[in-house]
């Protein structure tokens, strides 16, 4: 009787921690169109701000890459970033939020520090060349939303990268 009790107290007691526990979801509502995504909140956009963003992703490039385990700046990130600074001197008025992303491989906490690490490099040079702090902020997303799933050599490399959000 006395282990039987034990265990219930062990049970009501898991079950009431369990109950105690939240989970925070973070969503990229600019890629919401995912079908593992859900659908955004109907909002009004201006016309100005969608051509904006697909002039920025069309003309600068909205995402730079990286290589394995690494947050050194590629000289195509670096060719990507020059025509961001350029598309960013003709817009004063936008601001940006760079997002750092890691592939699967790894803990979450080193993804998570590896893509801060990955979007500082990206901050950095756009403030040495001429981009205001203040307009620039930065999160890492870790290895939490891979643009491809995937264990391939091209499915990884696509997924370690800083995206560029206008607006933010």
């Amino acid at each position: 009787m006395r282990h039987y009790t034990q265990a219930m107290i062990c049970v009501v007691a898991l079950l009431t921690l369990a109950g105690c526990t939240t989970t925070t979801k973070h969503y990229d509502w600019a890629e919401a169109s995912s079908p593992a995504r859900p659908a955004k909140p109907a909002q009004t956009v201006e016309p100005q701000q969608v051509a904006l963003v697909e002039d920025f992703a069309v003309n600068a490039g909205d995402r730079i890459y990286f290589d394995t385990d690494k947050s050194v700046l590629r000289p195509d990130a670096k060719d990507t970033l020059d025509r961001q600074i350029e598309w960013l001197t003709r817009h004063p008025d936008v601001a940006v939020r760079l997002e750092g992303n890691a592939d699967e491989r790894g803990s979450d906490a080193y993804n998570y520090a590896l893509g801060e690490r990955r979007a500082q490099a990206a901050r950095d040079y756009l403030v040495a060349n001429g981009i205001s702090a203040t307009r620039i902020t930065s999160v890492s997303y870790g290895k939490t939303q891979p643009i491809e799933s995937g264990r391939s050599a091209e499915s990884l490399a696509r997924n370690r990268n800083v995206r560029v959000i206008l607006g933010q």
